[in-house]
């Protein structure tokens, strides 16, 4: 990678650890590709950590296609993870990079005269950590969108160091485009954490054996499978999502 990678201090889930404390729970939000339904997971994932009265928060570090509403910029991602979330931080942590072009995040940070640099992103995470119990942290696009010329979404993950949860959309060449995301993922030294179906088309034939072969080959465990639902929202999807099985994912608080 041609960017020098940032000196960052250690994450605070392996810092608690070391001191014998509980480790908090983080991890990347990663897509097959765009529209694929990451946002949906993402905040249906942050729905499930607040019903267990866990402080969480959501992060988009970058979101392109944004409209000004109320003197700020608005994007419908980055709003879906602030309202599942029960931590209301500042947009410059929680998007540090909020474009207004919907295209590419390179196209877009230029028509703006910007350049998407990795260390507010994560300073703001770490900033993030140290607030919450839980962060979710929503990736943009495919996992291996361009950020710069020299920098994309795989180079910011790996940065993060986070397990990663990979969301496929149920459409034909999903198979293809899972496994491909898997390797990429893999390649760069990250903990396929588990993934996630979510059904994009109304009539996808063969969906369950696509999702058999995927389940055979790809080394995580299946979180659920997403119907095509009529009223999208976090509190529907987490009703076909198991998280429980994700590293440090917190246990419900008995009463």
């Amino acid at each position: 990678m041609a960017l020098e990678d940032p000196v960052i201090a250690p994450a605070p889930a392996a810092a608690a650890a070391a001191d014998g404390v509980p480790t908090r729970f983080a991890c990347f939000v990663a897509g097959t590709d765009t529209e694929i339904g990451k946002t949906l997971t993402s905040s249906a994932m942050l729905y499930a950590l607040v019903r267990r009265g866990v402080r969480a928060c959501g992060m988009k570090p970058v979101a392109a296609g944004a409209v000004m509403k109320n003197g700020e910029l608005h994007n419908d991602d980055a709003d879906q993870l602030a309202e599942a979330g029960n931590v209301s931080l500042p947009q410059s942590l929680t998007t540090p990079f909020m474009l207004e072009e919907p295209a590419a995040p390179h196209i877009a940070a230029e028509l703006e005269g910007r350049k998407i640099d990795p260390v507010p992103i994560l300073a703001a995470y770490l900033e993030i950590a140290a607030l919450t119990d839980a962060t979710v942290v929503e990736g943009v696009g495919g996992f291996r969108v361009p950020l710069t010329d020299e920098y994309d979404t795989a180079d910011l993950a790996q940065q993060l160091a986070l397990p990663v949860v990979l969301v496929v959309g149920m459409r034909l060449g999903c198979i293809n485009h899972a496994l491909l995301t898997v390797e990429a993922i893999q390649s760069r030294g990250l903990k396929l954490a588990g993934w996630v179906a979510n059904t994009l088309e109304l009539e996808f034939n063969f969906a369950d054996e696509n999702i058999a072969a995927l389940e055979a080959r790809i080394p995580a465990p299946l979180l659920g499978r997403i119907p095509r639902l009529s009223q999208p929202s976090a509190a529907a999807a987490a009703e076909y999502l198991d998280f429980t099985r994700l590293p440090n994912w917190p246990v419900r608080p008995t009463k």
